[in-house]
């Protein structure tokens, strides 16, 4: 007597089912996933090469002392770190690179509002005026710091015209009541083309409608700019205060060009601090401990600034 079998059947299944098993490994998904990861792999690896390994680098020799010229590297644990408290210089040094920072910001970004109000209006030769202010930008730094060093000489450019209109001529760049102030002006006028764009292209998409409503309602022009204006611009002067704060923390080219750190250290920032540490003294310990010194910096007032945007932010929450 036969007995019925049960029909038996492939893990497969039959051809179009729609099981897993009987798609191609190579979809379009997984094709557009693979071209994804392959555009942002060159930002990866140079992320990871130039960037999270030097980070990790520096943080481990801060707890060494490297000695290139003798050729030792000895543990010293957190010696360095407590050099930090009973170092003299630093306090001078902190203070020097908040000035720098405070007057590059206000200066800048004041600065690059104004003009990019300015250049907003539909005026005669705006176009030329926007190339000009924003030509420093692609200019190299270095070049742009040593023209402005000699026109900043006791001599230069600047203390001429002076000379000519009967103002007794400052040293600029060997006065400590000038020094740091020139190095300021000098960086504004570098960056301050790149805000000024960022600030035009936020400004032209405002709203034309809610100025005309507000004129009708009897507001001026300075109650436009402080009620619609500034609301409706407040992401972009959040990333351009946010890029200038850390900028400001991390110029190196122009106090060394300008002012090699003098006079009497006046101008002597964290940067050329370390600068000055690890390769002028070769204590490259010590220089790599104020470069941490230096990210924690940067690391806490890039938090602040982002967590401040739920206050003052338009249409955060």
């Amino acid at each position: 007597m036969k007995t019925l079998e049960r029909p038996r059947t492939t893990a497969a299944g039959p051809p179009g089912d729609g099981t897993r098993a009987g798609k191609p490994f190579w979809t379009s998904r997984r094709r557009d996933q693979l071209a994804g990861y392959l555009f942002i792999a060159p930002q990866l690896i140079g992320t990871v090469v130039f960037v999270l390994i030097p980070l990790v680098l520096v943080v481990r020799y801060s707890f060494h002392e490297w000695n290139v010229l003798a050729g030792t590297f000895h543990s010293v644990g957190t010696d360095n770190y407590r050099k930090l408290f009973d170092d003299p210089k630093l306090p001078g040094v902190l203070r020097a690179t908040a000035y720098f920072s405070v007057g590059l910001v206000v200066l800048n970004l004041s600065l690059a509002l104004a003009l990019a109000v300015l250049l907003n209006q539909k005026l005669r030769g705006s176009v030329v005026f926007r190339t000009l202010f924003f030509s420093p930008v692609v200019v190299s730094l270095v070049a742009w710091t040593i023209v402005w060093g000699f026109l900043l000489q006791k001599n230069g450019g600047i203390n001429a015209g002076l000379d000519l209109i009967g103002v007794n001529e400052p040293n600029w760049l060997r006065s400590e009541g000038t020094s740091m102030l020139s190095a300021i002006v000098v960086q504004c006028f570098k960056n301050v083309g790149l805000n000024m764009v960022l600030f035009l292209a936020a400004l032209q998409g405002v709203p034309r409608e809610l100025y005309e409503a507000a004129t009708v309602d009897g507001a001026g022009r300075w109650r436009q700019f402080w009620r619609i204006t500034v609301p409706l611009i407040s992401p972009t002067i959040l990333l351009t205060s946010i890029i200038t704060v850390v900028g400001s923390l991390q110029v190196f080219a122009q106090i060394a060009v300008l002012t090699q750190g003098g006079p009497s250290g006046s101008t002597t920032v964290l940067v050329y601090y370390l600068y000055q540490q690890a390769f002028n003294f070769h204590h490259f310990g010590y220089g790599a401990t104020l470069s941490v010194l230096l990210f924690v910096i940067v690391l806490v007032l890039t938090v602040i600034q982002w967590q401040m945007r739920k206050k003052w932010v338009f249409h955060e929450s």
